[in-house]
């Protein structure tokens, strides 16, 4: 099935299953693409993978994204979902406020997304309601900030062993 057939029948599905929780289909550099309602994304993506059809078996990513002029809708999470019989690959995306970074663990319907999760939580701050063991997976503990955000600092500002002369500053 070409990508665009696959973005029409997956989209007709989901469409007929949730209405308007499907925000948009699309195909991005040939690749189908959905934008879900953050609320219904667990919903969504356990109806792939139980369709018969469809059959959407294998995560294949999740990640955070950060667009900090997207008033209201600053950051998001994408999920990259595969079905292996058939190689058919699709991204699922949802988008929420800052000061809204909660959204449904995935944890239920794949336990893969554990790490992920955790992943995405430790360098975005977006939190997994639900997720099992909800901590900072890569950076130390006591950490405050979130280092694939937009507005963290590129340099370290902690540094006392920096000398700014030696660089022309």
């Amino acid at each position: 099935m070409e990508e665009q057939e696959l973005l029409t029948s997956v989209d007709a599905k989901l469409k007929a299953e949730f209405g308007d929780a499907i925000i948009s289909a699309e195909m991005m550099r040939e690749f189908p693409v959905f934008t879900i309602k953050k609320d219904k994304i667990v919903d969504v993506i356990k109806f792939l993978y139980d369709d018969p059809e469809m059959e959407f078996r294998f995560l294949t990513d999740l990640c955070g994204i950060h667009f900090p002029d997207n008033k209201g809708q600053e950051l998001g999470v994408v999920y990259h979902l595969h079905n292996m019989p058939k190689n058919w690959r699709i991204r699922l995306r949802i988008f929420f406020s800052v000061n809204d970074a909660v959204v449904p663990t995935l944890t239920t319907v794949f336990s893969a997304a554990n790490w992920q999760e955790r992943e995405t939580y430790d360098f975005y701050g977006i939190v997994f309601k639900g997720h099992p063991n909800m901590i900072r997976i890569m950076n130390v503990d006591d950490m405050t900030g979130f280092p694939l955000r937009k507005e963290f600092p590129l340099e370290d500002q902690n540094r006392e062993d920096k000398n700014d002369s030696m660089f022309g500053r």
